[in-house]
């Protein structure tokens, strides 16, 4: 599935029937023919070419958050964990802070306030995304910092930054590699929501985008189907492909899970 929909991403300019921004005047609202396989919206777009188009902007706002998300997280999580003392407090304190607070209603606040761009867009979903990264390595450094390696490398003479460096972050990668494509599940279906109530640049094209305007239209209320289920099952689709993914590398890096203790099996 994500092959699939990386390939669509990448391939948009080639196996797109039509240019998104192109209008068939002769087609508005057209259920799904042989011109138009998805029907066309209340400008006379073909609703087909706007989904392959959209992937692109729906997946990149996806990896880019969580590229955001991943590096504060793993930050807050490695430092917490190794330090300590009050370092450990406050990192810990602020991200069950990020955790409890609504982060679909934030990011619309926050949004209204610096400016409905893409990048701000990417931003706020990937600030709002780190806490649950940071828990995860947070507790794996706890464990690895007891190890003798590391104890071996503070006897001889490495500092915090080169122990958590050369030590830690390469033992806890895994399990944020496996923490990444839950991310970006969260990261798309946030995206599109948040395009959906208008939040973020209607003009990028994107899957939320097109919900947006199918429900501004009245073509949802109108049972118009195939212009809001075609964008909405790309969106589950694309979330259950990632989430899918995330709970399989989980299973694979997680040494917990796979029934053995942190470190391998006795």
């Amino acid at each position: 599935m994500l092959i699939v929909l990386v390939l669509i991403a990448l391939l948009a300019p080639v196996i797109s029937p039509y240019p998104p921004t192109k209008i068939d005047l002769n087609a508005i609202l057209s259920p799904p023919s042989y011109q138009h396989l998805l029907g066309t919206t209340e400008i006379g777009q073909d609703v087909l070419s706007l989904i392959i188009w959209g992937s692109r902007i729906s997946l990149l706002v996806g990896f880019l958050a969580t590229a955001v998300a991943m590096v504060v997280g793993t930050l807050f999580g490695i430092f917490a964990g190794y330090i300590g003392g009050i370092v450990d407090e406050v990192l810990m304190r602020t991200t069950d802070f990020f955790l409890v607070i609504p982060a679909v209603v934030l990011a619309i606040v926050v949004a209204a306030v610096l400016g409905n761009t893409l990048l701000n867009v990417v931003l706020i979903i990937g600030l709002l995304s780190w806490p649950a990264t940071a828990r995860v390595v947070r507790s794996a450094t706890l464990v690895y910092k007891q190890m003798p390696f590391v104890e071996a490398s503070k006897g001889a003479g490495g500092s915090t930054l080169h122990v958590l460096r050369e030590h830690i972050l390469p033992n806890v990668m895994p399990l944020v590699y496996a923490n990444t494509a839950l991310t970006i599940a969260n990261a798309i279906f946030t995206q599109s929501a948040l395009v959906f109530l208008g939040v973020g640049d209607v003009s990028d094209i994107s899957w939320g985008q097109t919900l947006h305007f199918a429900y501004s239209s009245g073509a949802i209320t109108a049972g118009d189907y195939w212009y809001a289920l075609p964008p909405g099952i790309m969106i589950v689709l694309s979330v259950l492909a990632f989430a899918l993914t995330g709970y399989a590398l989980d299973e694979i890096l997680n040494p917990r899970l796979r029934g053995g203790s942190l470190f391998g099996s006795s």
